[in-house]
């Protein structure tokens, strides 16, 4: 009993030992750091500490007061940290040590990509989670990529007033009209007031609310939108906007002029008309009645190019809106009309006369419409060759405007009645005056209206 006694006193002062010995020795490896790591007069320590057969290094320092401890299992790490923290206390700039290593790696490498940018971390981040905001979840890249496929021709920083000081410019170099040109200037120059920011930032929303607050008739607006088509469909030719893409103003509609459907005169009020009109007025009234001749077109217009023998108008380029030729039959009830006038120089000799028009009209009691005479010929002329492509070569309009707007809106009848209203006995012994400062108009030597 006591031998055995004894040997199991001795195997327990013996195993008391030598944990006693370990842990010795595990205090004498914990004196002092393992390696110290310097910037200036700063000093970062690293510990070494030996756990369950894994080796760590410890880094111990103090930051705002407070100490601080980060453990690596690579020594290299360690030292690149401690290097990092002595760097920062040194210079005074401790608070940056926050970031964690794998941080500030990433803050590092995302600052070398950036750098021959020339573009801030900040900008960058906030681009990026804008543009990852409007995307949703599409790629980035091919929303990119499709854009440049689209904008890559297309130049920046372009201003509206710019474009439109350059197309009036080159409209004027072309030669077109004084009157399409007047048209143009005004409308464009008032829509270059409103938006006078880069032609790229225009949106369809902006143009219709523009032209619905001016307040203007039906046609007026549809004529300002149509010079503003105009104006984007050449910026678009300028490679100010994209080739393939609508512009701002494609998608703006235009007013649906109910007037239109209805502003025809009936042949008995243009017989009316006619028959009270004097000579200075026949050619406005009955050519423009009888070949839907613009009026714009009828002032610039010649006598040499009414051709009564070969029963045709004769419209250069220069004097058509559309800037190309157009041969205007001539029919036979227009023949009588002009056959008696005297026929030299230009056919609207004055531009009192277009006053005058519409005054006779009032003085009879008959309301002139906007384009009334226009109107009704192509309606009437429409009903007796039923062909929408020859009304339009002759009238200088499209085939599916005619068609969608003119297409029976009278009956063959009507028009027959219409192109046979002919000249009463002593047409030409008519008078008319009007006072415009008194508003007296005078018919035949008989007051009309005061």
């Amino acid at each position: 009993m006591s031998r055995a006694g004894d040997k199991l006193v001795t195997n327990a002062d013996s195993e008391r030992a030598k944990r006693s010995k370990l842990r010795s020795r595990a205090r004498s490896q914990k004196q002092g750091p393992f390696l110290k790591v310097k910037s200036g007069s700063a000093m970062v320590p690293i510990y070494r500490t030996e756990s369950r057969d894994r080796v760590r290094f410890t880094l111990s320092f103090y930051r705002e007061g407070r100490r601080v401890r980060q453990v690596f299992n690579e020594l290299e790490d360690a030292k690149r940290e401690a290097l990092f923290v002595a760097q920062r206390i040194q210079s005074g700039m401790q608070h940056v040590t926050d970031l964690k290593p794998h941080e500030r790696d990433n803050y590092k490498a995302a600052e070398a990509m950036l750098r021959d940018s020339g573009v801030p971390l900040v900008a960058a981040v906030e681009d990026y989670l804008r543009a990852r905001e409007l995307a949703g979840t599409e790629s980035l890249a091919a929303m990119a990529a499709e854009h440049g496929r689209h904008f890559k021709r297309v130049l920046r920083q372009v201003t509206i007033p710019e474009v439109v000081a350059e197309m009036l410019a080159q409209r004027e170099q072309d030669g077109a009209s004084k009157v399409y040109l007047g048209q143009l200037r005004t409308t464009l120059n008032r829509f270059a007031a409103k938006f006078p920011g880069e032609i790229l930032e225009a949106s369809s929303q902006e143009i219709d609310a523009w032209l619905r607050s001016l307040g203007v008739a039906a046609g007026t607006r549809n004529s300002m939108l149509r010079c503003i088509k105009v104006f984007f469909s050449f910026a678009r030719e300028r490679n100010y906007l994209p080739e393939d893409r609508s512009t701002a103003a494609d998608t703006v509609k235009l007013v649906k002029n109910v007037s239109d459907k209805h502003s025809i005169f009936s042949p008995g009020q243009m017989a009316t008309i006619l028959h009270a009109a004097p000579p200075r007025l026949i050619p406005i009234l009955a050519i423009e009645a009888f070949t839907g001749i613009r009026v714009a077109e009828l002032s610039r217009l010649d006598w040499s190019a009414v051709d009564l023998d070969r029963r045709i108008i004769e419209l250069r380029a220069d004097q058509a809106k559309t800037a190309s030729r157009r041969v205007v039959p001539i029919p036979d009830n227009l023949a009588t009309w002009l056959a008696p006038l005297e026929r030299q120089g230009k056919v609207v000799a004055a531009k009192n006369l277009y006053v005058d028009m519409t005054a006779l009209a009032r003085a009879l009691k008959i309301e002139w419409l906007r384009n009334v005479l226009r109107h009704s010929f192509i309606s009437y002329r429409i009903a007796i060759v039923k062909s929408a492509d020859q009304v339009a070569l002759e009238a200088g309009n499209s085939a599916s405007m005619i068609f969608k707007h003119y297409r029976e809106l009278t009956t063959e009848q009507e028009a027959e009645k219409w192109f046979g209203i002919l000249p009463k006995e002593g047409q030409l012994e008519n008078t008319f005056t009007c006072d415009k400062r008194t508003g007296r108009m005078t018919l035949n030597g008989q007051v009309v209206a005061k």
